[in-house]
């Protein structure tokens, strides 16, 4: 007698999307049944569902004295509908299911302006015993917007012929672009010190928001990160936690207000995606994309770009080993000519090696402590070429471990002086090698306070 197949879950993912809202029936004790409609179904593997405990309802109190259930779902591409048979196993909550769940209710709820009512409880795992497709006439389903197996292929190739942090972020953007059709997106790294994530490059924004700072927990990124897992939610989150309106928290300490960059996000955005960077048990970063139209993201985009970010997180580290390996540069010396001008005006604060430029805010942390470094040594020597080695090495920069992306502070600051002063550049000479670019007198004064 042939074995009967095991239930496979992984054709009916878009039926999981929520865009037509699931029904669930169970029964008590004596047998009466009920039935009732479903916030989330969420796929967790190929035999296992989850769906989201909120109220301790009709639903709930059945389950806990009979554990099996039936849930109604609607493939919104084509109209059919698909019957799963299931057994409860158990409630989760906490864990990065939990907390992805929580993201995506809180997006749905206030969707609904019912965010302080669909608060998530727990996530209820169930085993699918049986799949029963009904018959049924449905709709041709719509063409995929992209082959994307192909697709990833490209990013990926491209992504390997990178030799610096710069170029991959640039490959991963615009492969995302040209094979996927993303059209916003951002990079996240990790600050060891602070704790908290800062935006080391943007794609589609007005404002690049490059330096913004999102804390581990907060909204669908910061929750990706702390999680270590990606968090998608597919309908509008204008009024929700899970929003764009994310921005800094200003530190107590003692130096001046106006140290915020905005953070890049859309006014009113329909599908976000928050893909945690992994490699070797790290978390490395994060990749975040969105748009302003709802259910742009589906599973299969989910599977592509998690699948991308991995390539992008095995990439992180030889990059870094490999910049600061490179020959010892020639020692250049800034030019004879002097520079004349109204003088750059620029202040340190030495409590958290905060820089304003003429009063505006530009960086802070790690990346102001190298930027003040390499200016100190050019006043005073007209030096203006470095290496990624000798900053590593210095020991007056109490520079985090190597976890923490150098390259990366170097590119944060680049842009950053790109945006705000045209007096002042950072500039690549080669592999591993720096130069500061000096167009006006500069006046430094550091603040010990």
């Amino acid at each position: 007698m042939k074995a009967r197949a095991e239930p496979d879950l992984r054709p009916l993912r878009a039926c999981l999307e929520g865009a037509v809202p699931g029904m669930v029936a169970t029964c008590d004790a004596e047998g009466m049944p009920n039935v009732a409609y479903l916030s989330q179904v969420v796929y967790v593997d190929e035999m296992h569902v989850a769906l989201s405990f909120q109220f301790f309802n009709k639903t709930r109190r059945n389950i806990l004295v009979n554990p099996c259930a039936t849930v109604l779902l609607t493939d919104p591409g084509t109209g059919l509908l698909h019957r799963l048979h299931l057994r409860y196993l158990r409630t989760e909550d906490c864990g990065p299911l939990f907390e992805g769940m929580r993201a995506q209710l809180a997006g749905i709820a206030s969707h609904e302006g019912m965010a302080d009512v669909f608060v998530l409880r727990g996530a209820d795992i169930y085993r699918v015993e049986d799949i029963e497709s009904l018959p049924g006439e449905g709709l041709s389903p719509a063409p995929a917007r992209c082959d994307l197996l192909h697709a990833l292929r490209r990013c990926c190739q491209d992504l390997a012929q990178c030799t610096a942090l710069e170029d991959l972020v640039q490959a991963l953007f615009a492969g995302m672009r040209a094979y996927m059709g993303v059209e916003h997106a951002m990079v996240l790294l990790p600050d060891s010190a602070t704790g908290r994530l800062y935006t080391v490059a943007s794609m589609g924004y007005a404002q690049s928001g490059v330096g913004s700072e999102v804390g581990l927990g907060q909204g669908v990124i910061g929750v990706a990160a702390q999680q270590r897992t990606a968090v998608r939610i597919s309908h509008v989150t204008h009024a929700s936690l899970y929003t764009h309106s994310i921005r800094r928290s200003m530190a107590a300490d003692a130096t001046p207000a106006g140290q915020d960059i905005p953070y890049p996000g859309l006014d009113a955005p329909g599908s976000q995606l928050a893909i945690p960077l992994l490699a070797a048990g790290r978390m490395l970063g994060v990749v975040f994309v969105e748009s302003a139209d709802e259910m742009r993201f589906g599973y299969q985009e989910e599977d592509a770009l998690v699948a991308l970010a991995g390539q992008l997180a095995v990439a992180l580290d030889p990059l870094r080993a490999f910049a600061e390996h490179a020959e010892p540069a020639e020692p250049a010396l800034a030019s004879a000519r002097p520079l004349t001008g109204t003088p750059v005006r620029v202040r340190h604060f030495s409590a958290n090696d905060s820089v304003f430029l003429n009063d505006d805010y530009l960086i802070k942390g790690v990346a102001g402590a190298i930027f003040c470094k390499l200016l100190r040594e050019t006043l005073a020597t007209g030096r203006v070429d470095f290496s990624n080695r000798e900053l590593r090495l210095d020991a007056s920069l109490k520079l985090p471990d190597v976890a923490d992306n150098l390259e990366a502070r170097l590119l944060l600051l680049q842009r950053r002086l790109q945006e705000n002063s045209p007096h002042i550049r950072l500039e690549k000479t080669g592999r591993g090698r720096l130069r500061l670019v000096l167009k006006r007198p500069v006046e430094l004064d550091t603040v010990s306070r």
